[in-house]
Parts: C-alpha cells; sequence; structure tokens
C-alpha cells in the first residue's frame, strides 16, 4: 500500500538533514502497548524504522507540507480521544495554508480494548468505499460519539459509516469478510518498528525526515509551541 514516497522540495529535505534528531516532544499521556512482540528485532532499537507518508495514507492538508504528523493511534484510547481534539485544532490553524498535514495509522491495542482492531478494520473499509473524506469523518464519529473513558459501542459502526457517506450493505460486506485484518496487524508493528510503546504515538516529519516525537497526548498549546519553534528553524535554515 505505502510504495512511493510524496514529492517534497530538496531545501525542505536539507533544512529537516540539519534539525534531525534535536527535537524530542514528551507528553505525559498514553496508553501503554502491552505485549506486542520484538518485530523481528526492531523493538528497543536507537533507530526508528518509518514508513514514508505516500498518497495511501490518511491524510489531511497539503500531502507535500513541510511539517508532517503522523499519529499512532486507537479509536478506543481515552488518550487518543483527547488527543483527535487537539490535532483537529491543530490543523485549523495550521492546515489552511498547507504549513502541516496530519497522517492517521492504525495502532489499536488489542490486550487493552478488545475491539480496537474491528474498529481499525472498519475505518479501512469506509476509505475503501467512501474515500479520504469519508475516513476522516467516520474517525471524528468514532471519537465524538463516546465518553473519555468509554469503549465504542461496535454496534453503531453501519451508523457511522452511513453517516460518512457509504452504504451500509457495502460497509458490513467489507468488514464481515475481515479483508483489513491483516493491514491492520502490519500497521501495528510498524508503529512498534517507528519506536511506539503507547498510544497516541506520533512521529514529526520534515519531509521525509524524522525530527521528533510526541509520545502521548500532548496539549494543543505543546504542540503549537513545538510546531512554532519547528517552523522557526526551518526559516532559519
Amino acid at each position: 500500500m505505502k510504495s512511493n514516497s510524496l514529492g517534497i522540495p530538496i531545501a525542505i529535505v536539507i533544512a529537516a538533514a540539519i534539525i534531525a534528531g534535536a527535537i524530542y516532544f514528551a507528553g505525559k499521556d498514553a496508553s501503554p502497548t502491552p505485549q506486542l512482540g520484538t518485530n523481528n528485532g526492531q523493538q528497543g532499537t536507537d533507530e526508528p524504522v518509518i514508513v514514508p507518508v505516500t498518497e495511501d495514507d490518511h491524510i489531511i492538508g497539503n500531502p507535500n507540507a513541510p511539517i508532517m504528523l503522523v499519529e499512532y493511534s486507537d479509536y478506543d484510547c481515552p488518550f487518543c480521544k483527547n488527543f483527535h481534539d487537539t490535532m483537529r485544532q491543530i490543523m485549523s490553524e495550521y492546515g489552511p495554508d498547507g504549513t502541516v498535514a496530519w497522517v492517521y495509522r492504525h495502532f489499536p491495542l488489542q490486550s487493552l480494548h478488545p475491539n480496537a482492531p474491528k474498529i481499525a478494520e472498519a475505518a479501512e473499509c469506509v476509505a475503501e468505499l467512501g474515500g479520504n473524506n469519508a475516513f476522516w469523518t467516520f474517525s471524528d464519529l468514532i471519537f465524538d460519539e463516546r465518553g473519555t473513558n468509554e469503549l465504542t459501542d461496535v454496534s453503531r459502526l453501519p451508523e457511522f459509516a452511513e453517516t460518512a457517506g457509504v452504504d451500509r450493505g457495502q460497509f458490513e460486506l467489507c468488514l464481515n469478510s475481515g479483508k483489513y485484518k491483516d493491514a491492520v496487524a502490519e500497521s501495528v508493528q510498524e508503529a512498534i518498528a517507528a519506536g511506539g510503546t503507547g498510544t497516541p504515538y506520533t512521529l514529526v516529519l520534515v519531509g521525509d525526515q524524522f525530527v521528533g516525537e510526541i509520545g502521548g497526548a500532548l496539549p494543543y498549546a505543546s504542540v503549537k509551541q513545538n510546531i512554532d519553534s519547528l517552523l522557526e528553524q526551518l526559516g532559519n535554515q
């Protein structure tokens, strides 16, 4: 699914190389990752293994934005719900001018949230049937229609899919087929390889370069401060 990187201006890549590794954004609220395996020896290594962002990702904002926030999230994680609201605020400020883009990837922690993998599969079915906008509408509904410390009512998934604009019958056929089970499991392993130890876990990229991470549900003011600092560094290169 993720075969080709999106085009990035070379000047941004050079600037990113200069500041790469200099930034670390630490959030204190995150659901810990239960025993998810060693990911073929990648877990615990110093260098994160990051899957490049491509047109097959779920993206809000300019796909060639100078700053890319790649979030690995769990639909039933309470901290992910809070961070989803934070990211919507961030995108309302930095999305319209193309400065920041938001990528959503799956990191369901099944040991903590048994239904989370199935919800992630449901989101992929919505994306297949309705496209990127439908995916994000569905995701918003999942987070908005439950309390912070509540789990998603999975009986409402067809309702949410229909509200997002896809045919209920086709959605149910897709979900019941289990066609995205392996893709969701692969995304979990990618999250671990990238350094994720809990949710939400967000990679900060400039161009294709990894420059930092948000480990947890950092509040809006802190995320904004870090983005502004990064933009200032980029502007001075």
